[in-house]
């Protein structure tokens, strides 16, 4: 027996042995990708005769073999094994390829789960759940043995023009890194050979594009990438032991990131030990060429993303082609370059027991579909990331016995409107514009939910008792210039007790999205004629609860002053209806925090809450000569339908050395009627550094359940590593200095404060061990 099909060697030293056996065509056939549906035959089956030519030399992923090829679960099944038997006996050396998914907020599939998109999932500010959903899709993901899921999307977002914050955990380093951590371990699993790799994305900054635009440059001082954008992705790694890594499109001082040796390798290798694989983002190789202009063939910047750190070119070949091949046949390019690459993805092959996988059950193949159990969770994430924005005089919760509830809008009974876009639905029709050559408008009218997908209008009609009326009246399309629903709206509305407004875009990849990969926004009010019928609806006299179901933040000025409650819904996936009916009728208890900030207008972008100033600092009056300064709401806001008293700050010890650790804490006490979540918020703030240092920074957070009366003591301990900052000379450092502790509900409600003094000399951290609060 070789070396390496010897399961009883380690992955190093049998991918060692195999590298040493292949050939130059073997060698570059593992650092390519092939889209899943070239190899289907008419039929929908595997075809022997299109692999005998793609993947005669064997091939080192398989993009999409599942949700790239829209087959139901049997021949997906027959698939995937047809396909890697096929590199097993038909190929020389017989290796297996790693097969990649997309599940950002639900396995990509047919029939899979549909979560809340990824903005809702963060406003939880519950970790736990994260891991709990990132488990289910590796569950569902196994069924069909896939190896590697392209999520989550670590980006920190901080514009929220950009398509793709919807996406993301949001704006605080220290919110997105809590989050992505737990849904790597849950993706994961407790054995990686029974688990799926997480691929970090997009490394690095891509979330601070220039104009809010996707693919942009983004303009990040080294300072500010280490400590903010690239935060998430180290622990990420260092903590998580994450072992896929994706770059992002676009360039940081004119170097692309698929192009950077000092990200993908000084960064990610030398500096965070990184022991994985750098995947392309789709064609982000070939962007390096027709995008970013670095060389004139395709082979050529082949070769400069190869030197920089890359390992696999995703979803098919395009720079990772023959001529690239050449590069090294004649002498033009270092064989040991190639050789890094493929020992690396070898590796990777061995760890994950991919020589010694089973076959997919074909007759098992149904049990990846979604269980009670799954929606039950995806119901329990959509109801606990619904944030209440407003509630004057105590508006919700409403009645269930209501005479007549009119409910309006185009996202009230929408159920493609209510899913992000890389959900299944959404992202097919994305896949039939690129690999069927449809037109957008054609494919627009084509997706199904693949999975029940409750409505607003639904989930209320579920929810109400049996006397009582549901009207409903469509109003307006999300980006229409028709108001020829408006006169049905307004009857309706006339004859209710209370009116809930469905409003908000759609996300997707299609020209009618207002959200979603590529649907950049310059304005962030409400698209179309929307705010129109706000207006006409609020004339009527009836009172009017606002829901928002959107991927991106909100600018709504005039309707604070007016509509007295609002709350946002993001994009609740399946059960959304469900949840935002659970929230409307007090069944559940809101209890979502804003994970970004809402701005009053686009003007003032970028406002976060851990700016380097307060926004009301401003030479010399603190607000705009034409708006204010403050936002519209700030990070980690949230009501609720109780309130919540905090007392007994305790601090210590009060001066802490250089490498020790303060312990935090504080009783909260549930001071209302009703049981609910309160998210308690710590907040650090720098007061003497020797560089310029944030107004107030996220360090710790908890969701805690809280009877009425009922109270608990929060404790947070933080080692000093968690303060430290890059100095003048690029040294992570922990300096000695003073520090303020604020403790609240969100970043504008802080109801507890005071200060610790760090100690003794600078301590120079060379390998950081410590990134997050323990909480107690």
């Amino acid at each position: 027996m070789e070396l390496y099909r010897n399961p009883s060697q380690s992955p190093s030293d049998r991918a060692g042995d195999l590298l040493d056996r292949m050939t130059i065509d073997e060698k570059v056939a593992q650092i390519r990708s092939v889209w899943s549906h070239l190899l289907l035959d008419t039929g929908q089956r595997f075809s022997p005769e299109k692999a005998g030519t793609l993947l005669q030399a064997g091939i080192g992923q398989i993009t999409r073999p599942i949700g790239g090829t829209g087959l139901q679960s049997a021949d997906a099944a027959r698939f995937v094994n047809d396909l890697q038997e096929f590199l097993l006996h038909k190929t020389r050396l017989g290796i297996p390829a790693l097969l990649h998914e997309e599940c950002l907020a639900g396995f990509q599939a047919i029939g899979a789960t549909i979560f809340p998109q990824i903005i809702g999932v963060a406003s939880t500010f519950d970790p736990a759940l994260v891991a709990q959903m990132s488990g289910v899709l590796r569950e569902q993901m196994r069924v069909f043995r896939i190896h590697e899921g392209l999520a989550p999307v670590l980006d920190v977002a901080r514009d929220p023009r950009w398509g793709r914050l919807e996406e993301t955990y949001g704006e605080e380093p220290y919110l997105v890194a809590a989050m992505g951590k737990a849904y790597v371990e849950g993706l994961r699993g407790p054995d990686i050979k029974q688990g799926v790799l997480a691929t970090l994305k997009h490394f690095a900054g891509y979330g601070a594009s220039e104009g809010g635009q996707n693919w942009a440059p983004a303009h990040i001082p080294l300072r500010e990438l280490r400590e903010i954008y690239c935060f998430p992705f180290e622990v990420a790694i260092r903590k998580a032991g994450a072992l896929a890594v994706m770059n992002g499109y676009h360039d940081i001082d004119g170097v692309p990131c698929g192009s950077s040796e000092e990200l993908l390798t000084a960064l990610l290798r030398e500096q965070w030990g990184f022991e994985g694989i750098v995947v392309s983002d789709y064609s982000s190789i070939q962007m390096l060429l027709e995008y970013h202009h670095l060389a004139r063939t395709g082979e050529e910047v082949g070769l400069i993303a190869l030197n920089a750190g890359m390992d696999m070119e995703l979803p098919h070949v395009e720079c990772f082609n023959d001529r690239f091949k050449n590069l090294f046949l004649d002498g033009k390019a270092p064989m040991g370059l190639l050789d890094r690459a493929v020992e690396r993805i070898l590796r990777i092959k061995f760890m994950m027991g991919l020589f010694e996988e089973r076959a997919v059950r074909t007759d098992q193949a149904e049990n990846f579909r979604e269980k009670s159990v799954h929606r039950t969770l995806a119901r329990t994430i959509a109801a606990k990331s619904i944030v209440l924005l407003k509630n004057e005089n105590n508006i919700l919760p409403i009645r269930k016995d209501l005479r007549t509830i009119a409910v309006i809008g185009p996202n009230a009974d929408s159920w493609r409107n209510q899913i992000g876009d890389y959900s299944y639905p959404a992202a097919s029709e994305l896949i039939k514009i690129l690999n069927e050559g449809m037109s957008p408008e054609d494919v627009a009218s084509l997706p199904n939910p693949t999975v029940p997908v409750v409505t607003l209008l639904e989930g209320i009609r579920n929810r109400v008792a049996p006397g009582t009326r549901v009207l409903y009246a469509h109003g307006c399309g999300n980006r229409d210039a028709s108001d020829a629903g408006f006169a049905e709206a307004e009857a309706i509305v006339r004859q209710a007790d209370v009116a809930v407004l469905a409003l908000g875009g759609k996300s997707g990849f299609t020209a009618d999205c207002t959200s979603g990969e590529g649907r950049d926004r310059s304005d962030l009010s409400l698209p179309g004629l929307q705010h129109q019928l706000i207006r006409r609806i609020h004339a009527t006299g009836t009172p009017v609860i606002l829901v928002l179901v959107d991927g991106r933040p909100t600018a709504i000025p005039w309707e604070k002053e007016n509509i007295p409650a609002i709350l946002e819904a993001w994009l609740p996936g399946e059960e959304g209806g469900n949840a935002v009916a659970d929230i409307l009728f007090g069944d559940a208890s809101p209890a979502g925090r804003l994970p970004v900030t809402f701005p009053l207008s686009v003007g003032q972008i970028p406002i976060t809450s851990s700016r380097r100033r307060p926004a009301t600092h401003a030479h010399l009056y603190g607000e705009y000569v034409d708006g204010a300064g403050e936002p519209l709401y700030p990070f980690g806001h949230g009501l609720s339908y109780t309130s919540f008293a905090y007392s007994d700050l305790a601090i210590s010890p009060a001066e802490v050395p250089t490498d020790g650790t303060v312990t935090v804490s504080c009783r909260v006490r549930n001071s209302g009627p009703r049981e609910g979540d309160e998210v308690v918020q710590l907040y650090v703030q720098d007061l003497l550094a020797s560089v310029t240092r944030p107004g107030m920074e996220l360090k710790g957070f908890a969701r805690i359940p809280l009877r009425p009366g009922e109270s608990r003591t929060v404790r947070f301990r933080i080692p000093m590593e968690i303060l430290a900052l890059y100095d003048r000379c690029m040294r992570l450092v922990v300096e000695p200095g003073s520090f303020r502790v604020m403790i609240g509900s969100s970043s504008r409600d802080i109801r507890a404060g005071g200060e610790f003094t760090v100690t003794g000399k600078t301590q120079v951290i060379t390998e950081r061990s410590e990134y997050l609060s323990l909480l107690e």
